[in-house]
């Protein structure tokens, strides 16, 4: 299985409702992601740090992944600074780097890193088995629901299943180059993993029909909110509503 580190906890965020926090977590990414003014952009830094404090979750493990992130966004800085219009502030060889372009890639920044933190301490805090099951309750198509928890449960299969058809190239003497034969010899590798999923996937699907599949999962844990749920989504939902009210007062 996929490593969960951040599920096992006692905070406030692991015991409140897993419906709770996908809505929380839903508005919260949609308001940072179409959010332009600092004001803003900095509460919701700020929110989601303090969601991760919240959480109790271990620096270094989201340190980690926060690098990561940031590793593809450091794409954005060695691109749209020089081809963004605006008024040049300095210059590379013969690319010009723009003020326009430089806060635009300073926006992107932050708000991915908020709303990366944010799913992090809302939605990373629960199991994928939690998450799929609070979709289902919150009305999200049954279809997208299963295709989520059959990818979590079988994507470490498949990934042990192209291993092996590697190991199995390599023995044979597969030496990865750049030439026909290596792209020939992925190409098959591709093909026959893919041969192989649609093959366990109509196994187990046959599987689940003997054993009375009807197009459901049931869940032993029942979701019901507390008194505490309430005050807890009240409060975050309020935050969220005061980061939307501050960037309508900043564009009027």
């Amino acid at each position: 299985m996929l490593l969960e580190p951040f599920v096992n906890g006692s905070s406030l965020l692991h015991r409140f409702d897993p419906r709770g926090r996908v809505v929380v977590a839903g508005f919260f990414s949609v308001v940072t992601a179409v959010a332009v003014r600092w004001p803003t952009l900095a509460v919701a830094m700020a929110a989601a740090v303090m969601l991760c404090g919240l959480a109790r979750l271990p620096l270094r493990q989201v340190a980690r992944r926060l690098v990561i992130a940031n590793f593809f966004i450091l794409c954005v800085w060695l691109f749209l600074p020089f081809t963004h219009a605006g008024t040049p502030l300095f210059a590379v060889g013969p690319f010009a780097a723009t003020a326009e372009g430089i806060a635009t890639a300073s926006r992107i920044t932050v708000k991915a890193n908020a709303i990366l933190l944010a799913f992090i301490a809302l939605v990373a805090t629960m199991p994928v088995a939690t998450l799929g099951h609070a979709l289902h309750r919150l009305a999200v198509p049954d279809k997208l629901v299963h295709l989520l928890l059959f990818t979590y449960r079988y994507i470490h299969v498949m990934e042990k299943e192209y291993q092996r058809l590697h190991n199995a190239a390599v023995i044979r003497g597969f030496r990865p180059r750049t030439d026909r034969h290596t792209y020939k010899t992925y190409a098959n590798l591709v093909g026959m993993l893919l041969v192989r999923s649609l093959a366990r996937a109509e196994r187990v699907y046959d599987a689940m029909l003997c054993r009375g599949f009807q197009g459901r999962f049931y869940s032993l844990r029942p979701f019901a909110m507390t008194g505490e749920d309430f005050i807890t989504a009240i409060v975050l939902l309020a935050v969220v509503g005061g980061m939307g009210f501050l960037e309508w007062l900043s564009t009027t």
